[in-house]
């Protein structure tokens, strides 16, 4: 939300050097809803499951359409061998919630920026049925004011909004949220879990 498919070159190069192929996904939440961007993801992985073995990384609001975009998959669509979460929330974001009626935020987020504050939409969409590695930013300030209070935090969401009792595993990295697709850090982590877990992956 607010980038491109370019903001995650850095750990997509990383990806390509250790022998992967990638593939990146767009979208744009001024003029798009979360609705058809979800249909459109899941046509997208549905075409790439027909390809054999892949892996999902999405960043903030793209782990929560990754989320989504699994879940309408038919039942016999390969499912992906892991996925990675960057700082992507699993219920509402409190600083969505304290933004949601702001008129700026709301012609620039659309209705992903009203979804991203909304707890029955967020508690809509469940967890996924593969190992999930959820990557969490903390280098925001420890403010006594704000959203986060003294949370760790990435910036744009806590800790506490990107961990659940579903992820398989949850790495933090001392990375802002904005930054986290193109972290080495990141990079790391990905290719450490697939080399322990998933030695054969596209």
């Amino acid at each position: 939300m607010g980038r491109s498919p370019l903001s995650g070159w850095p750990v997509l190069r990383q990806l390509r050097k250790a022998g992967m192929q990638t593939r990146t996904f767009g979208y744009v939440v001024t003029v798009q809803d979360f609705a058809p961007i979800v249909a459109r993801l899941s046509a997208r992985l549905a075409t790439l499951a027909s390809q054999g073995d892949y892996i999902l990384i999405g960043h903030s609001l793209g782990g929560v359409l990754l989320r989504a975009a699994l879940a309408a998959l038919p039942a016999e669509v390969r499912p992906p061998t892991h996925v990675f979460l960057l700082g992507s929330p699993v219920r509402a974001s409190r600083l969505a919630r304290q933004l949601q009626g702001n008129p700026l935020f709301r012609a620039l987020t659309g209705d992903c920026g009203q979804l991203l504050a909304s707890d029955p939409r967020m508690q809509g969409i469940g967890p996924v049925a593969a190992p999930v590695t959820g990557i969490a930013g903390v280098l925001g300030a420890s403010t006594r004011i704000g959203p986060f209070r003294d949370e760790p935090h990435d910036g744009v969401v806590s800790v506490s909004e990107v961990s659940a009792d579903w992820l398989t595993d949850a790495v933090h990295v001392p990375v802002a949220h904005t930054f986290l697709p193109a972290s080495q850090r990141v990079a790391v982590v990905i290719l450490e879990r697939m080399a322990r877990t998933h030695p054969q992956h596209r």
